[in-house]
């Protein structure tokens, strides 16, 4: 790696301000709907030597949220860089509005991150959200990098069964309109949900979900800013 590549990799990430987080619950819904029109779906990037995994938890004992970013090589998947952040709530928890509450947490974490990921993976949804505006969407778009929201449960739409074998897919539509897919990661576990963030396709982000999957039902990147989260929280203040 030369000199000038190094020192691109070690600057701090940086992400667009387009709009403020404590607003109206019609207001969030608004803006939701403006990033929707920015919002880029297109195939996956052809090369991937970073991934990030991002998650947030919360802790009702003092109201705190706890953000981890963590970020691997790619397909090796070694750590490279683990950050994290704390932040009192500052936003109720209100469904199709999660982003207003954990973003900025987040955000706040992405900041100290050195080494930028070429895809960041979320605990959460891509387009498969009300407005296609789920986590992934609309912090990708914040980031402006490709992102994939995978999720424990689904949000809205409706799929046939997942076969039992590892790799199976049942793509989940709404309004008849294909959102994501359940994707069975391990066999005769439950399926997660996978959806395009930004600067994604549904193809290469199942793919990439089952590459990230290393024996458990959650993609390693994810799973392990999952501990992350949890041994925060834990821990308190």
């Amino acid at each position: 790696m030369g000199l000038a590549h190094r020192q691109e990799a070690l600057k701090q990430m940086r992400w667009r301000k387009l709009h403020p987080w404590r607003v109206p619950t019609a207001e969030a819904a608004a803006i939701q709907e403006m990033l929707r029109k920015r919002l880029v779906l297109k195939k996956r990037p052809a090369v991937i030597r970073r991934v990030a995994g991002a998650d947030v938890a919360f802790s009702r004992a003092s109201q705190r949220l706890y953000a981890a970013v963590l970020v691997f090589s790619f397909p090796e998947l070694e750590l490279l860089e683990s950050r994290s952040s704390r932040r009192q709530v500052a936003y109720p928890y209100l469904p199709g509005l999660l982003t207003f509450r954990e973003a900025p947490v987040l955000l706040q974490t992405f900041e100290k991150v050195t080494r930028s990921p070429d895809l960041v993976v979320f605990d959460g949804q891509g387009i498969a959200h009300p407005r296609a505006m789920g986590l992934a969407s609309h912090v990708g778009i914040l980031l402006n990098l490709p992102t994939i929201g995978c999720a424990k449960r689904r949000l809205v739409g409706v799929h046939s069964p997942v076969a039992e074998r590892r790799g199976s897919v049942s793509l989940l539509r709404k309004d008849n309109v294909v959102i994501g897919a359940a994707v069975r990661t391990r066999e005769k576990v439950k399926p997660v949900y996978v959806s395009p963030g930004h600067r994604m396709d549904l193809k290469g982000a199942v793919e990439l979900i089952l590459a990230l999957c290393r024996g458990y039902r959650l993609p390693e990147p994810t799973r392990q800013a999952h501990l992350a989260v949890n041994r925060l929280r834990r821990a308190g203040p």
